[in-house]
């Protein structure tokens, strides 16, 4: 009987354990708002994504600045606050506008500080992003090479765009989920039981005129339009405002049918037509009565 002998000096080591990719796992239990942005991620691409409601801009893969016209842009957010006056802007736009580097320039002049431009223009990214993200039927198109005339501020992962466009879908459908408010021009409802609201809300309740749209709305109040969004879900969720019902069309008119091309009336029921007429029913006739008279 032989005898195998076995050097546990030369024993294998196990093989190592696969180390999971965090960043992409965190896109996969998100899924993709634009597969399309994903595959322009992917390939670190730079350019500009044109979709409906809104574009972005990328550079390296990463999203570099955001636009809709649902939303104020930065120049608004930033004068109205205070934080840049209107004139600091279009210096701003004029002198480094076609260098594509104006936030850069509003830095180095000392119109701003880097802290300062880089929250606003992070809010104003995720503001345009929610809207340009929307979903729609119109598929998008991709300008390879294509740059914003503001420059990189401070660029945000695809990622984290997707998962703030989806987190803010989820806030808005649990405050009320009939998203007809967010687009329709908005009405008063009259309500004599209308609950207390915030001084943002009655902001918003002063603009509500039957007319404008909360876009309209957070514009007049240069706001971010996503606020405006949650405030004005609120309050339909109140029942304080309501979308302006969209008209029902009205039913088709009914078209009478052609008039018949023979003007001699209708043949009684159990008629047959004339073309089916037979010259012999006469004798058949007569030969069945004679036939129940035997």
């Amino acid at each position: 009987m032989t005898t195998l002998h076995t050097n546990t000096n030369l024993t294998t080591p196990p093989p190592r354990l696969p180390v999971r990719d965090k960043a992409a796992g965190r896109q996969r239990a998100w899924g993709g708002v634009s597969p399309m942005l994903g595959r322009l991620a992917t390939e670190r691409a730079t350019g500009v994504l044109v979709r409906e409601c809104g574009s972005l801009y990328l550079a390296d893969g990463q999203v570099v600045h955001a636009e809709s016209p649902a939303v104020p842009g930065l120049d608004v957010l930033l004068t109205a606050r205070g934080t840049l006056d209107a004139e600091g802007w279009r210096d701003a736009v004029g002198a480094a506008g076609k260098l594509h580097r104006v936030g850069r320039f509003l830095v180095e002049s000392g119109r701003i500080g880097v802290g300062a431009l880089e929250v606003c223009h992070l809010g104003a990214l995720y503001d345009a992003a929610y809207f340009a993200l929307a979903p729609s039927g119109t598929p998008g198109h991709f300008k390879y090479g294509d740059a914003h005339w503001l420059g990189p501020v401070r660029p945000v992962p695809v990622a984290a765009v997707e998962h703030e466009t989806l987190r803010r879908r989820a806030l808005l459908h649990r405050i009320w989920p009939d998203p007809a408010p967010d687009s329709a021009p908005l009405l008063l409802s009259g309500s004599p039981a209308a609950p207390t609201v915030t001084a943002r809300q009655h902001a918003v309740l002063a603009l509500v005129n039957g007319v404008r749209t909360a876009a309209d709305i957070a514009l007049a109040l240069a706001r971010p339009a996503f606020h405006t969004l949650v405030d004005v879900r609120r309050l339909a969720a109140a029942g304080v405002i309501a979308p302006e019902a969209t008209p029902t069309p009205a039913p088709a008119p009914v078209v009478p049918p052609p008039p018949s091309e023979s003007s001699a009336p209708p043949a009684p029921p159990g008629t047959l037509p004339p073309s089916f007429a037979d010259p012999n029913i006469t004798l058949l006739k007569r030969l069945r009565d004679a036939l129940e008279a035997l």
